[in-house]
């Protein structure tokens, strides 16, 4: 088989003996020869984490896949540090058709046993990934009920986000009233986005105006004072465009 060979040291660990490029090198191209496999490519990552994807010697060496058949690290840090790019890592070889091989853990995914490892090797890594996703929405609900901060997106219409919270736009925070008070007046949405198109009042993202655009704003509760995330709505820090007797004349009661 023809063997990709990847050698990385991030900069803490360039001073450790075993840890240089050369020595790995060496190492690997040794146990090369004793699996009598063909050296086809070496790739030599130095000054980069592990942490991430973001090499320019491993992209590289993945954007080279058809000249190699396996791809061999001396330990399975030098590849990544993160499980969960690690499998990511390994369901892209596999659609490859490409084996790997760790030196040091004897790791093989040519053998079945390899493969066998490699399959709860990466139930573990999803576990870690899914118990990740958890913790971080409990925290998100916490800040939404309890915390400060703004929790919706920077591109709300009336707003410009600045340093983790809202300021208003004063043109735009015209328009968000006027969009209530026509609304407020008995006109159709459709009617409100043929109005702002026909004075050519610029909406944020799109083109024009649009019967959505014009829901989206009028039961969005940022514009009352509030934030809302997941469904939950609390209080806002930042100022409120219109009323929220406004507000909930048009949608009912907050919350």
């Amino acid at each position: 088989m023809r063997a990709a060979l990847y050698v990385r040291v991030s900069t803490e660990e360039q001073a450790r003996e075993g840890f240089s490029l050369d020595a790995q090198t060496e190492r690997l191209e040794a146990h090369c020869r004793v699996k009598g496999w063909t050296v086809s490519g070496i790739y030599r990552e130095e000054g980069y984490s592990g942490r991430n994807t973001s090499r320019p010697e491993y992209k590289r060496m993945m954007a080279d896949h058809e000249n190699w058949d396996v791809l061999v690290v001396l330990k399975m840090d030098r590849i990544h540090r993160n499980s969960v790019n690690f499998t990511m890592m390994m369901d892209d070889l596999r659609r490859k058709g490409k084996e790997f091989n760790s030196m040091q853990e004897k790791f093989d995914t040519s053998t079945a046993m390899g493969r066998f490892v490699m399959d709860i090797f990466q139930r573990i890594a999803q576990l870690e990934s899914e118990q990740i996703g958890e913790r971080v929405k409990m925290g998100m609900v916490m800040k939404a009920k309890y915390g400060t901060g703004y929790m919706g997106s920077g591109e709300t219409y009336g707003y410009v986000y600045e340093r983790g919270s809202l300021t208003v736009v004063e043109y735009e925070a015209e328009v968000i009233r006027n969009i209530y008070s026509m609304r407020c007046g008995g006109m159709s949405l459709r009617s409100i986005a043929d109005t702002l198109n026909n004075s050519f009042i610029p909406p944020k993202k799109s083109v024009k105006w649009t019967h959505q655009s014009v829901s989206k704003i009028l039961h969005n509760p940022v514009y009352a004072g509030y934030k809302r995330w997941d469904g939950i709505v609390s209080s806002g820090e930042h100022a409120a465009i219109i009323g929220q007797d406004v507000f909930e004349s048009i949608n009912g009661p907050i919350g």
